[in-house]
């Protein structure tokens, strides 16, 4: 038999023991729900009665066999007993050793693999005491929650009366929100649908604060209330309202208010089966539990916690079982077109083993666990659940607004009809990134909720804040460098679109061309740079050398050079606009293209010709605010020079009265008089105004009327000829001249002249003579 003494002194070694064990295994043990799941939770004075000697001096002995736990334990044990010591010497510099890589993941691994070990064994011996969980609760208790239901049966029938009233007239309510929702699209549907969770979420609260007031009221004494009625009350708020965030995805009532692409009624079943493990889980733990804790004892209350977690977790497995079929034709259905590969089709056809499985690590659980961490591992995998819906449900969005495009209204088409075709082709890329961000952002958050990650550790590091800070700016300065570009682009489309506003002079086309182009490149540039600064990339050296690469092209490319600032000159002066005819580098022609460097002619044959601006050193524009045709019409030296002026005023008269011409004449003709004497002719000059590049139309209609008037008038209009000269010799005499006159074919060769005297003059043919012939002649 021990004395006091070293039954005090044991009882101390003993509590000092377990005290530096739960904390040594609190230190090493896993975050988050794991951690819940597989270790015993000491948060009652019961459960730690429950831990043996035996077994605290058992984990004790495990922790003196690890290495690195002991280490720990006597390092903890030197910094208890070193107290006020320790402070005043001040920390202890320890030379470290640097680890390889390979030897920090050997270290990383063994103790992984330890850990999974001793959390499995924990487990299993939880598990096997899983019996001993159910001991507690007998037949005989049965009779306390009848007991119950006897005292709240008044409650309970008012509570739901005015319940199942509210929501009788609210479904008429749902019904007329969703047939407005038929015609809407998925935002207003949504809005719809938000618009009629808050009316059944009022619904329930009036119901719930009905039930309060009767019972006050009418229930019991005047003015008080039972704490059974308080736990019913409080758990129907609460159940309730996870129902009508059920209600709100499957909208069994309202087809058109849904959001998931499911039937009528699988959404029913799905509601009904829901709705049954809602309320075993709900009502059980918030009523049933607590009256068995507070009637009976805490073991009965853990007991019936059991069976009320298997009891739901036996109604998901049957419909889970019942239903896998419609599941799996759904999955396949839904997914047709993106799952090709027939490993994804097998695994939506057995997509019920996974939930069996995950049904069937619950059920262990709450035989490991009665203490209560169902509803933890159900409020996680709820996260997890949760997050992968949403996730993928902005996937499908983003999918869908991928595949249909960006549609903008007519008039804003009309107006800016490139922004469109733009959007469709830089917001689809954008959206494709942002799923992939979606994909990896729910894949993190999972794994973070059960456990496997710590995402809010590596956000608060140092490097977590780094990376997310620089991730999020460089996608503020691409989403500002696009919508200015975007802005940008669209007020130049604006700008020359000639079907609104003022019509864009064709220098103002081709100033706001040059402009969006140069705006382009420097959008381009800066938000390269500012985008490489925020990753963390030092630009200086960039710029630096992009300013000796500039200067080396410029020693390289002179005449490039030389080409850009003739060309920005001549763009300053307004020499040149697109739809110019102009004469520049001996080429005539109308300008099709102009750019900075060269301007695009194409002359009237259509010949397409380019000229750098280094080679102008001239130009001549014909479409300057207005032109003038110059005609110099030839008459005969016979003819009076004031018959024929008088005879080109009414000709234009003529050209001034038509209508295709009439109002591309800007003024009266100006008459200059006879400009030459030709060999053959009188030059007589006159002068026509016009609208630019109209000089030449005017010119030919105008020579055309004029030929017209000469003709009616008899004035001639001489072609050219010549006077032969014989030449004289020094006595003054001409050699001679032999001419024959020949009859034959003279009539089909020479026509005939009317006003002659004879009739008809035939022409004469001069032919070589014979020196007889040219004596006879003399």
């Amino acid at each position: 038999m021990q004395s006091p003494r070293t039954s005090g002194k044991s009882g101390f070694a003993k509590i000092l023991f377990f005290s530096l064990l739960v904390g040594f295994l609190a230190s090493f043990s896993l975050p988050g729900v794991a951690h819940a799941q597989l270790l015993p939770t000491q948060s009652s004075s019961e459960q730690e009665q429950d831990v043996s000697d035996g077994e605290v001096m058992q984990q004790f002995i495990d922790v003196l066999r690890d290495d690195q736990k002991r280490q720990v334990l006597i390092e903890s044990l030197e910094a208890a007993t070193s107290g006020d010591t320790a402070k005043d010497a001040g920390p202890t510099k320890i030379e470290e050793v640097p680890l390889t890589f390979g030897r920090k993941i050997a270290d990383y691994t063994q103790q992984a693999s330890e850990t999974a070990l001793a959390q499995a064994h924990s487990f299993w011996q939880h598990l096997k005491g899983a019996p001993a969980a159910l001991s507690a609760l007998d037949s005989d208790q049965i009779g306390v929650i009848l007991d119950a239901l006897k005292d709240l049966a008044l409650v309970i029938i008012t509570t739901y009366a005015i319940f199942i009233a509210l929501r009788t007239l609210a479904k008429r309510i749902y019904q007329s929100i969703g047939r407005v929702a038929s015609s809407y699209d998925a935002l207003k549907t949504l809005a719809l649908a938000l618009g009629s969770t808050v009316i059944d979420i009022g619904v329930v609260i009036l119901a719930w604060a009905g039930g309060y007031l009767i019972t006050l009221l009418f229930f019991g004494e005047f003015g008080s209330i039972g704490i059974r009625q308080t736990l019913y009350l409080n758990a129907f708020l609460i159940v309730e309202l996870i129902k009508v965030a059920l209600r709100f995805v499957l909208s069994p009532t309202t087809g058109d208010l849904r959001l998931i692409p499911v039937g009528d009624a699988a959404a029913r079943t799905m509601t009904r089966g829901f709705t049954a493990i809602i309320s075993i889980l709900g009502y059980g733990q918030l009523l049933v539990v607590p009256i068995f804790n507070q009637n009976v004892s805490f073991a009965a209350g853990r007991a019936v916690s059991v069976l009320l977690a298997l009891a739901a977790i036996s109604v998901a497995a049957t419909m889970t079982l019942r239903f896998r079929r419609e599941v799996t034709a759904w999955l396949i259905e839904k997914s047709e077109g993106m799952v090709r590969s027939g490993f994804l089709r097998a695994l939506a056809r057995r997509w019920h083993w996974g939930a069996l499985a995950y049904l069937a690590f619950l059920a262990a659980i709450v035989l490991a666990q009665p203490g209560g961490v169902l509803i933890p591992v159900l409020y996680a995998s709820f996260q997890v659940l949760a997050g992968f819906i949403v996730g993928f449900a902005l996937s499908g969005w983003i999918a869908g607004t991928v595949s249909r495009g960006i549609e903008l209204p007519q008039s804003l088409n009309e107006r800016l009809p490139l922004l469109e075709r733009r959007l469709n082709t830089f917001i689809p890329q954008a959206l494709t990134v942002l799923r992939f961000m979606i994909l990896i952002g729910v894949t993190v958050f999972a794994l973070h909720t059960i456990g496997l990650i710590d995402a809010t550790g590596w956000l608060q590091s140092q490097i977590g804040v780094r990376a997310t800070s620089a991730l999020v700016t460089v996608a503020m300065i691409l989403i500002v460098a696009f919508a200015v570009w975007l802005a940008l682009s669209s007020w130049v489309d604006y700008r020359t679109n000639p079907e609104f506003g003022t019509v864009p002079s064709a220098r103002e086309q081709t100033l706001l061309t040059l402009l969006k182009n140069a705006a382009t490149i420097a959008i381009i540039v800066m938000t390269l740079m500012f985008a490489l600064s925020e990753i963390g990339i030092n630009i200086a050296p960039l710029i630096a050398s992009a300013g000796v690469l500039g200067l080396a092209i410029g020693f390289g490319a002179q005449k490039l050079v030389q080409d850009i600032i003739t060309g920005v000159f001549i763009q300053l002066d307004n020499a040149i606009n697109v739809g110019d005819v102009i004469t520049v580098g001996g080429m005539t022609g109308t300008v099709e293209k102009l750019s900075v460097r060269a301007v695009g002619l194409r002359d009237v044959h259509g010949s397409y010709h380019i000229i750098p601006f280094s080679s102008v050193d001239m130009v001549t524009n014909f479409m300057r605010d207005y032109a003038y045709h110059v005609c110099d019409m030839g008459v005969a030296y016979r003819e009076d020079h004031d018959e024929a002026r008088q005879a080109m005023f009414d000709a234009f008269e003529i050209l001034r009265d038509d209508r295709e011409y009439s109002h591309e004449v800007l003024g009266d003709m100006e008459w200059f008089g006879v400009q030459a004497l030709g060999d053959s002719a009188v030059v007589l000059r006159s002068r026509i105004k016009t609208r630019p590049g109209k000089q030449w139309a005017i010119g030919r209609a105008y020579n055309g009327i004029l030929k017209k008037v000469f003709d009616e008038r008899g004035i001639e209009i001489p072609f050219p000829h010549q006077t032969i000269y014989f030449g004289e010799d020094k006595k003054g005499k001409a050699p001679p001249a032999h001419i024959r006159f020949s009859e034959e074919n003279a009539e089909a060769r020479l026509p005939e002249k009317e006003g002659s005297a004879s009739g008809t003059i035939k022409e004469p043919r001069v032919e070589d003579a014979s020196p007889a012939e040219e004596d006879a002649h003399q």
